[in-house]
């Protein structure tokens, strides 16, 4: 059964256009994707991604648990910190990229909506050595995004925040306040559009509230976003998108993220397969492009050698709404990964020219 947010009828009542995604029904725009698109990069825009997984850690034995299962060492996590972590199988293929935040008695997990189920029987599977509860907060928790560079103004000034430092939480801290009347809120300093901004978890009873606050926060300066828009935003600062550019069969090496994953900390669930990997030669390697034919690359579309056989695929690819060009990221063999090499896109059965560029395609504005 497709489930849906405690904002549906808010998203109706806006006029959005509601679409499936990963089990729920979604809205996928308000106003347009380029105008929601521009708000965040110029204003902010507001996002609910509560259709995303939640979970709480608790127990003696939480810290070494998520050491254990995720990427990220969490022994450098101090509380009001939070991570971007993977999971991984034992063979070295991503199980999921998560968020982890430390709060003062428990850790918060947010997984994607997709993955929820399977990232649950992980955990469950194994938290079994631990002692260690792990509690679905899915329902009980809203979560909402504010994203752009007025986002801490606009929340700082509105009178409506109740937090210690609004403007001194850095850059993926995580506190709590009160928001629009609403007791008992996170707020992190985190996100998914290479903007400044916030994401925000509070009872979900309380999302239509705190939803019209946000967007009555600048009047035209802030705008609902939609699904459409958080992709081409977290594509131009070239974030992954969990079965696009990882998944099961994607190894954090090849897929550019190497950084997320600190081997020398010790044992974890895949380490012995990523040790490995690590110190082998690349098969293949994701790349950023940009057409030098007139087409556009959509994620599926064949990558081949110019003038030659398949040798990988596109996974996302689209106008750039604020580069104003047609750009793609893919796989690629690693002596087609240099910059400038010149690969050939099959769009409609015909070769269209695109050359490989420096990723990310835009520099991403975090406050740190």
């Amino acid at each position: 059964m497709i489930k849906r947010t405690p904002l549906y009828q808010s998203h109706r009542d806006l006029g959005a256009r509601m679409v499936e995604f990963g089990g729920w029904e979604m809205p996928v725009q308000y106003r347009g994707i380029l105008d929601e698109h521009a708000a965040v990069r110029h204003g902010a825009g507001v996002f609910d991604v509560s259709h995303m997984g939640r979970f709480m850690v608790i127990g003696p034995d939480a810290q070494p648990f998520l050491q254990y299962i995720a990427t990220c060492d969490m022994s450098r996590m101090d509380v009001g910190a939070s991570s971007y972590a993977l999971l991984c199988h034992p063979h070295g293929g991503i199980v999921d990229d998560i968020f982890i935040y430390r709060l003062p008695t428990s850790y918060l997990v947010v997984v994607n909506a997709a993955n929820h189920q399977k990232d649950r029987d992980m955990m469950v599977f194994h938290a079994a050595r631990f002692n260690v509860k792990i509690v679905d907060y899915s329902d009980q928790l809203a979560m909402l995004a504010l994203q752009g560079p007025l986002a801490e103004t606009l929340l700082a000034q509105s009178g409506e925040v109740r937090v210690d430092d609004l403007p001194g939480l850095p850059f993926h801290g995580i506190t709590s306040g009160r928001l629009f009347g609403v007791d008992g809120c996170y707020i992190s300093r985190t996100g998914y559009t290479g903007e400044d901004g916030f994401e925000l978890f509070f009872d979900a009873s309380r999302a239509v509230r705190v939803w019209e606050g946000l967007l009555a926060l600048g009047g035209a300066e802030v705008q609902p976003c939609g699904l459409g828009a958080r992709d081409s935003l977290r594509f131009e600062p070239c974030l992954p998108l969990y079965g696009h550019e990882i998944s099961d069969d994607t190894n954090p090496y090849e897929a550019r993220l190497g950084w997320a994953v600190k081997l020398e900390k010790g044992d974890f669930v895949g380490r012995d397969a990523l040790l490995r990997l690590k110190g082998e030669p690349l098969q293949r390697q994701l790349v950023g492009f940009e057409m030098v034919g007139r087409g556009v690359a959509r994620g599926g579309y064949p990558v081949h050698r110019v003038g030659g056989e398949q040798v990988g695929s596109v996974t996302t690819g689209m106008p750039s709404p604020t580069l104003g060009k047609p750009l793609g990221l893919g796989y690629v063999p690693p002596d087609l990964s240099h910059e400038g090499s010149e690969l050939d896109i099959i769009i409609r059965s015909k070769p269209v020219r695109a050359r490989v560029v420096a990723t990310p395609f835009y520099r991403p504005r975090y406050k740190k």
